[in-house]
This record gives structure tokens, C-alpha cells and sequence, in this order.
């Protein structure tokens, strides 16, 4: 969640209903730097309320919760649900004491879990943190064995025997765990006489790295960092910043490589625990599926010392988060999921900026905020060196534009053009964090990021109400950079597979995983037909040219609103929070021709006698064949859709259970009814397509699978074009399909085609293009007489 929970937004609202007409209007018209000495004031009698907001938000380490997670891992693991178990354990684990024995248990539980799937490596990653955390010495045989085990399975036989010499050297074992050691004993030897002829399964992070994509050339931007050489930086009073092609550029082509200056993972979605449920949920969000640091997928998350809710993929990145921010910010969890991910950002871009960089810089906006708006003052050309504060804002005295605090901190925050609601919550939710760090003695903490050279400011004498001015001066850049984040917030999204990922056609859909300030990204203007892509890595965003670029022309990048998935009308409205009316080619071209869209006609309703077109811009739409003159009202058609939408959700439930004979009746059912009320091209009809092949394919029917997926795909080149990234992603499927249904030439064709639109769109080394490339050695690899056949 972007914003504060629902009720910190209500409880703002109804205080700001309250305000004096006078206090309003300070406030709507009030610097930064004056909001928040207005917040301070404002903010004293909704402090309880926050508090008990907070409670709801549980971050805190629970026994209660550790020994309760512990027992349903043990349940799952029982049912030989591993991947469930997984996760339980390491829920367990984070609400465990660090040391405890309790806590190594946990990590011992969990390396069982990871032996049975596979994770070889990572299983001992495991035993090693039980061992250092603890674990108890009566049980010590047992993890020893398992230890044996994964190191028989990876082929590293001289420590396995060592292991099992250690083992015999232990005090006397019981007839069960004797009977173990011998077969362990017995496959020891065994490995040895067969070398390499005998190999167990390779570990699962390891099984794939045999292809490599051809590396990609890059040149970087000797004054835009993280840029290529083939742009440059303009400024106009229009445009502001932006990015121009100075060589003519082809498609796939890498124009921007950026980590993101700073990024705070999204929590991800948490239903409310109800009256008699348990207070604590097994379900995994994304906060438990990703390393709260790199944003890398989690196996085994090693958890904060300090707090339940922080998970990390290492102990290093749990030790660098811990120095440069999160040891200020574990004990205020609570506070900052109730404020939400926005507020989050805020306080560890701060953080991460260091006090002496945010006071100089906020001292400076006293002063020089002016400038910002004065377009001659900013419109020095990026060559003329030692511009300074004098060239285009966010650039250095040197001229370069550096991905920092300073670039970042130059980013318009639109103070005038929010509106004065909006601020007013953003300003109570900073200063309520202000007042936290305050209250919880992390004044200091926050102070001292601050560089060696920087003295330690004086003490300063104060009510528990009021903030030091050090903490008035952090505030006052968080709201800065709130209000920033509405225009600039840059969305980290990631492929998230839809179901268990377990079978042979594997389905994903984009997922918001971060949300991160990019200050190179953020130069990229918008326009609804944009000429690039964007793709992520971590928290490294890459910028690709989707479509040729000519020297001369402006870097173009989509913030959401895409001419191919809504109208004109639709766009403009979702584009407003950015403070700008889009003006590019394709809303010149729907709102000068007052032409129908595209998106319009494609996903309209159909006649239910003769199939032509609806028409009408009332409830009422009548048909456009004038022969038929069938009229009908918008809102039951409007009903009919969403009834039907509700059916392909149950379908697809029945298939996720295992019945996939009623999943296929339902779909094929749904598909009788959209015929009689919905354009052919509609796009739900392509996505009932896509899923009538998912089932097929689950029964291990590719060649009705594939015909399916082809006119999904059809649908889908209609709506997106045929370059698109969404064209993309089906003709993978389609591949896989073919693939598993030894298809072989048709397969072939289909990487080639999938290998051609992913490249662009994410590069060459990507995985998905990996697969691909396995998949196109795997088929090549087969004997020629069966390749002709095919």
C-alpha cells in the first residue's frame, strides 16, 4: 500500500473537515518547511489513535507465533507438503530469539525441508546456522546424517566421509539411527567406485547454467551516469528534463542500467484476522518471498535479530541493511506499514542520504526553490562545464547528472499542485515518524549517517512534544520526498508464477514487488506509444529501446496508461496525478479525430442476434447494423460480463484443485456465452482461450492446448501488436506447448519467434530467453531422421 492504512486517511480527513477556514488556508499555501512546523501542532491529539492503528501491525518477535508456525511447518512436512513446510519454518524462524535454541531448531526443520526438494547447498547453509545457533547435542547426530546426505548428493565425498567418521566417533546411537548410518556408509562407498558414472541430481540453483546470450555491448554516458553514450540530457521550459537519442538507436538496443538510489519492498496483501481465527496467518505475501534488501527471491530467508517482519537472502545483506538503515528502522515497523510504502521511502532515502547531505540540501530549497520554476536559470546545455547549480537541476559542478541524493532531491515535488488534503496527511504521517524516532532515543542514529568530516550538533532542550530542529529538517525532506514519489515513484515489478510452478507449461503475470526512486529513469518522460521497454533486475532497472529510435528523437518510457489497453478519455484521467496533460501522437490522434479507439471497438459489446457492433454513448446501445436495429441496456450487458468473469474464476479453482474435466466444461460453457454478447476480438475472449490451453495442457493434450493458445495469441497480436511484450510472454507458453508435445519444427519456430520479442523487451540474458535457448538446444540435439519427420 502506496499511502497509510484506510483508517489513518479517515482519521487525517475528518481532522482536516475540522480545521478552522484560517489553518486551512496556511496550510494549502505553506512551504515545506512551514507544513511541518504546522504538523507538529496539528498532530498531538491524533497520537493515540495512531498508536492503537499500530497495534494491528504486528512486527515484534512472539514465542507464542514461533511455536505455533513450528507446528504447522511440522504438519505440512508430515503431508510431504515441503515447499509449504518451507516457509512455515522460516516464519517460525523470524519470530524466534536470536541464539535460542528454539531458533536453531527451526533452521534445523527447515534443512530437512530443503533436502527433500532439492536445495542441496541451501540445506547446508541450514545446518551450519543451527549448529552455530545452538542446536542441541542430543539431536546433533541427526542433522549430521542429513549433512552426510547432501554432501553424497553434490559429489563432495571426502567430506561426506569425514562426517560420517565424526558420527561414529559420537557416544552410542539408537538401532534406528544406527540402521541410517549404515546405508549412508554403504552409498559413501558406493560413490566412491562409481566416480562420475553415478551422479545424484545437481542442486536446483545449479541445474541450469549451462547456456549463456550473447553479452550485450555496452558504452556508458560520460555525463549521465548509468546512461549509454547514445543519449543526451536536454531542459526545456515544456518538457523539463528529458532524454534524447544523439545516434540513431535499434530496437533491444540497452539505453539505461540503474540500481535504484533507494527501495522499500512492498509488504503485499494481509486479510484482517476475524473474530475466533488465529493471529497469525500461514499464507505467504511478498514480504516473506523476497529478500527485503536485493529484492532476490528467497529459499531459506535468514531473519532480523530485531524484529519478525525484516527477512534477508544472507547474513551480508542482513548486516548492510542493518548499518545502513534498518537498525533505525526495526523498532518502527508497525508504525511504517500503517503509514505505508510511501512514508517508508521517504524516511530510508534519509536515511541512506546521510543528515549532513538532507540539511545541506533542504537549507539550500530555502533559497533556491525559486530557481526551479525560472526556465532560463535552468536551461544550460549539459557541455557547459562547471554549470553548478546555475546548469539543469540534479547535475553536479563538474555537469555530470549522478543517480544521488542530489539528483534525487531535484525531482519537482509539485507542492502548489497537490492537493492541500494530500499534503496535509503526507505532513502528519512524517511528522508522526519524526516524533517516533524521538520518542524511541533514534534521534541519534538518524543523525550520525552523516560523513566523518560532519560535527554532532548541539543538544537541544526540548518538550516531549516538540521536535529537535535536526528532526524538523529530516520531516520537512521526507514530505519533500512523499510528495516527490506521487509523480516519481517508480514501480519494481517482477514475473510471479500463477499456481504451484510445478508443471510443464509454467504461467506468470507481472507482480508490483518495490516500490524505488531511479533518479537517471526519472528523466524519461511519458507517452502512451512509448519507444521503450523497461525490465528489472533486483533493484537494477533496465532500460531497453522497444522500437527504433532516430537520432534527434526524445527517450520515451510508459508510466501506466498505454494506448493499447484504454482509451483516450481513460488515460487522461489515470495521467492527472502526474500533473501534466499527455499530448503524445496517439491522444493528439483520439482526441483531435473524435475517432472510436481501437481499444473501444476491439472490447465492445456484439449484437445477440446478428453479432454486429453496440453502439451509444447512453444506457441504452442499439446495434450498428441498421437491418437488426437490436437495442439493449449497457448495464445488464455490463452484469453479463461480470457473471461471466466470476464463472472463469470458478473454472479456473476447479482447475487449481485437480479437476480439470469440470474446469474444461465450465470454460467451453463460458465460451458459448461471451459468443452471444461480446466482439470476437474481445480480450477476454483470447484470455479464455489462454486458459482453455493451460487445462489441455495440465491433461498433457498439446495439440488442443497449442490450438488454443494460437488464438489467444491471435487476440492478443490484435490488442498489443505482434512486437509486443505481451505477444511475447504467450508465444513462450506456446513454446513450451509445442515443446513437451515434441512438435519439433513448429517448436523451433515458435523459440525463434519468443527468443526475437523477449530480447528486446529483457535482454539476452534473461531467463526466460535461457529457457528458450535450453529448450532450442534440446530440440536441435535429436537425430536428424526424427528433425525431418517433424
Amino acid at each position: 500500500m502506496a499511502l497509510p492504512v484506510a483508517e489513518w486517511q479517515a482519521r487525517t480527513a475528518r481532522l482536516w473537515a475540522a480545521l478552522e477556514t484560517a489553518v486551512k488556508e496556511r496550510m494549502a499555501t505553506a512551504s515545506l518547511h512551514d507544513a511541518v512546523r504546522l504538523g507538529c501542532d496539528l498532530l498531538r491529539e491524533e497520537e493515540a489513535a495512531l498508536r492503537r492503528l499500530c497495534h494491528r501491525a504486528r512486527t515484534a518477535k512472539e514465542l507464542e507465533a514461533a511455536s505455533w508456525y513450528r507446528e504447522q511447518g511440522n504438519r505440512e512436512f508430515k503431508r510431504g507438503q515441503y515447499q509449504a513446510a518451507l516457509r512455515l519454518y522460516s516464519k517460525a524462524a523470524s519470530h524466534e530469539l536470536p541464539g535460542s535454541p528454539e531458533v536453531s531448531v527451526c533452521f534445523a526443520n527447515r534443512s530437512a525441508a530443503l533436502l527433500h526438494l532439492g536445495h542441496f547447498e541451501v540445506c547446508l547453509e541450514d545446518i551450519a546456522r543451527a549448529e552455530s545457533h545452538g542446536y542441541p547435542d542430543r539431536l546433533l547426530p541427526k542433522v549430521l546424517l542429513r549433512k552426510a546426505e547432501c554432501l553424497l548428493c553434490l559429489e563432495r565425498l571426502q567430506e561426506a566421509q569425514d562426517i560420517l567418521r565424526v558420527l561414529e566417533s559420537k557416544i552410542a546411537l539408537d538401532g534406528v539411527m544406527t540402521t541410517h548410518l549404515t546405508r549412508l556408509k554403504k552409498l559413501s562407498q558406493l560413490k566412491v567406485k562409481l566416480g562420475e558414472k553415478e551422479r545424484c541430481p545437481e542442486p536446483a540453483q545449479e541445474a541450469r547454467g549451462g547456456i549463456q546470450g550473447e553479452p550485450e555491448v555496452w558504452e556508458e554516458n560520460s555525463r549521465i551516469s548509468g546512461a549509454s553514450s547514445s543519449l543526451s540530457l536536454r531542459f526545456d521550459a515544456e518538457r523539463g528534463r528529458h532524454l534524447v537519442a544523439s545516434q540513431d538507436i535499434v530496437p533491444g538496443q540497452s539505453l539505461v542500467k540503474e540500481e535504484a538510489f533507494v527501495s522499500v519492498l512492498c509488504p503485499g496483501d494481509s486479510l484482517p484476522v476475524q473474530d475466533g481465527d488465529t493471529a497469525w496467518d500461514t499464507r505467504a505475501t511478498n514480504a516473506d518471498l523476497y529478500c527485503h534488501r536485493c529484492l532476490r527471491q528467497l529459499l531459506a530467508s535468514v531473519p532480523c535479530q530485531g524484529c519478525s517482519y525484516a527477512k534477508y537472502c544472507s547474513q551480508d545483506c542482513a548486516d548492510m541493511a542493518w548499518q545502513q538503515y534498518h537498525r533505525t528502522e526495526c523498532s518502527l515497523g508497525a508504525l511504517l506499514l500503517t503509514l505505508g510504502v510511501f512514508c517508508h521511502v521517504a524516511l530510508r532515502t534519509v536515511l541512506l542520504a546521510g543528515f549532513a547531505e538532507v540539511s545541506r540540501l533542504v537549507e539550500w530549497s530555502h533559497h533556491g526553490d525559486k530557481n526551479l520554476q525560472n526556465a532560463e536559470a535552468r536551461c544550460k546545455p549539459l557541455s557547459d562545464a562547471g554549470a553548478g547549480s546555475r546548469g539543469i537541476p540534479g547535475c553536479g559542478s563538474n555537469g555530470q547528472y549522478q543517480s544521488s541524493y542530489q539528483a534525487l532531491f531535484h525531482l519537482l515535488p509539485h507542492t502548489e499542485q497537490h492537493s492541500p488534503e494530500h499534503k496535509f496527511l503526507c505532513t502528519l504521517s512524517v511528522v508522526a515518524i519524526c516524533k517516533q524516532l524521538q520518542a524511541a532515543g533514534l534521534e541519534a542514529a538518524v543523525l550520525n549517517q552523516e560523513s566523518p568530516q560532519w560535527s554532532k550538533p548541539k543538544t537541544y532542550e526540548k518538550t516531549s512534544d516538540e521536535l529537535s530542529p535536526e528532526l524538523k529538517t529530516v520531516a520537512e525532506a521526507m514530505l519533500r520526498h512523499m510528495l516527490q514519489l506521487q509523480c516519481n515513484a517508480q514501480a519494481i515489478t517482477v514475473m510471479q508464477e500463477l499456481g504451484p510452478g510445478d508443471g510443464a507449461v509454467v504461467d506468470k503475470k507481472p507482480v508490483r514487488l518495490a516500490t524505488a526512486f531511479f533518479p537517471v529513469l526519472s528523466l524519461l518522460n511519458h507517452s502512451c506509444c512509448p519507444n521503450t521497454s523497461v525490465s528489472f533486475s533486483g533493484t537494477a532497472a533496465t532500460v531497453r529501446a522497444s522500437q527504433p529510435i532516430s537520432s534527434g528523437q526524445e527517450v520515451l518510457h510508459c508510466y501506466g496508461p498505454h494506448w493499447c489497453r484504454m482509451r483516450v478519455a481513460e488515460r487522461q484521467q489515470l495521467l492527472s496525478q502526474y500533473f501534466f496533460e499527455c499530448r503524445c501522437r496517439v491522444c493528439l490522434e483520439e482526441l483531435e479525430s473524435g475517432v472510436k479507439s481501437m481499444v473501444s471497438i476491439r472490447n465492445s459489446f456484439c449484437c445477440p442476434k446478428c453479432q454486429a457492433q453496440m453502439q451509444g454513448e447512453e444506457n441504452t446501445l442499439c446495434c450498428s447494423n441498421e437491418a437488426c436495429a437490436t437495442s439493449a441496456s449497457r448495464d445488464h450487458l455490463s452484469g453479463r460480463l461480470q457473471e461471466l468473469q466470476q464463472q472463469i474464476k470458478k473454472a479456473l479453482e476447479l482447475l487449481r484443485v485437480g479437476k480439470a474435466d469440470q474446469a474444461i466444461k465450465m470454460l467451453l460453457k463460458c465460451q458459448m456465452d461471451a459468443g452471444t454478447f461480446l466482439s470476437p476480438e474481445h480480450l477476454l475472449m483470447g484470455e479464455m482461450e489462454d486458459h482453455l490451453a493451460q487445462v489441455y495442457a495440465t491433461l498433457g493434450e498439446w495439440q488442443e492446448a497449442a490450438r488454443h493458445l494460437k488464438k489467444s495469441i491471435e487476440i492478443v497480436e490484435m490488442h498489443h501488436g505482434p512486437s509486443s511484450v505481451e505477444a511475447g510472454h504467450e508465444l513462450f507458453k506456446l513454446a513450451q506447448i509445442l515443446f513437451n508435445g515434441f512438435a519439433v519444427s513448429e517448436a523451433l519456430s515458435t523459440i525463434q519467434r519468443a527468443e526475437g520479442i523477449l530480447s528486446v523487451h529483457f535482454g539476452p540474458q534473461s531467463a526466460q530467453i535461457q529457457e528458450l535457448q535450453e529448450m532450442k538446444a534440446c530440440l536441435s540435439e535429436l537425430p536428424r531422421n526424427i528433425l525431418q519427420r517433424t
